[in-house]
């Protein structure tokens, strides 16, 4: 007799969830948690897009695009976007609420490499976690608007009463003069760049105009598909990533990447970030260079 076989955890869950009987966010992990498979679910996130000059900025309130790392706390659990497991210490997770909650892990302006570096690693270092904070900007699941969305997250973050957990600040905006005004302060102070999120939007999840990101230069992500040797200068190193965007483009990305870097490339199959200006007829990113790797998760 056949033993039979049950369908993945996806789809057991996806099936829930029409029925009414989940809900996204905590359930969805809630109910992986209690599988024997262990099947790793990507949290349920918004996406942003690129800002242009076609948004009405007086919709949306503005906080400053961190260099950190995206964090997902499933109420019991800290995960990457993936939704594997990130190995924070106890003290750090233990004052945190039994809800949902969406933030970036960061260190500050300019020190990606090592949040990403010390998030990553599988026996977490007090020392370096004591300089990394929570800074949330969205509670999944979470009931009203954006803007009272931000209030309950205020409210939970104040009852938790811990200094490596807060609210990223969110602003109004008057215009777009003082949208670029803004943007070119935290530029010139080492920030990214600004994310635009519309006040009056429900709960979402997946890429949408609802969360906008500005920056002096576009970015997006792709999969390493392909290295490309070297010659001359760089004969024995990596010469260039050929990389493939979401909708199935490939080209090359071979400036931006340091001697390091060239040594030894991100691998095939991860996701890496490359800046741009603007995009050809055909669909491809001009002056494209590589920014940084996703850390891995």
């Amino acid at each position: 007799m056949k033993t039979p076989q049950l369908p993945p955890l996806r789809k057991i869950v996806a099936l829930l969830l029409l029925s009414g009987v989940l809900h996204p966010g905590v359930s969805i992990y809630a109910a992986q948690s209690a599988s024997a498979q262990g099947e790793i679910t990507a949290p349920p996130l918004l996406l942003a897009q690129n800002y242009a000059d076609k948004f009405d900025v007086t919709r949306y309130l503005v906080s400053e695009k961190l260099d950190g790392v995206r964090a997902y706390w499933d109420g019991q659990q800290l995960r990457f976007r993936s939704g594997k497991l990130i190995h924070a210490p106890a003290w750090f997770t233990a004052a945190l609420p039994k809800h949902a909650l969406d933030g970036e892990l960061w260190m500050g302006r300019r020190r990606f490499d090592q949040v990403s570096a010390a998030v990553r690693r599988q026996e977490p270092d007090d020392a370096e976690w004591k300089l990394i904070s929570y800074q949330l900007y969205e509670l999944p699941n979470g009931e009203g608007d954006f803007s009272q969305r931000i209030a309950s997250l205020q409210a939970s973050v104040a009852k938790a009463n811990v200094a490596w957990l807060q609210v990223l600040a969110q602003t109004r905006i008057a215009d777009k003069a003082s949208l670029k005004q803004q943007l070119a302060q935290v530029v010139h102070g080492g920030g990214e760049g600004l994310m635009l999120h519309r006040a009056d939007a429900t709960w979402q999840t997946g890429r949408s105009e609802l969360l906008l990101k500005l920056k002096p230069q576009l970015d997006a992500e792709a999969v390493v598909v392909a290295h490309e040797a070297g010659h001359g200068k760089y004969q024995g190193l990596l010469g260039a990533l050929v990389v493939q965007t979401p909708d199935g483009q490939r080209f090359r990305l071979g400036t931006g990447l340091s001697d390091a870097q060239r040594r030894d490339p991100p691998a095939i199959g991860s996701t890496i970030t490359y800046r741009y200006r603007d995009l050809t007829s055909t669909g491809l990113p001009k002056f494209a260079s590589f920014l940084r790797s996703r850390p891995s998760e």
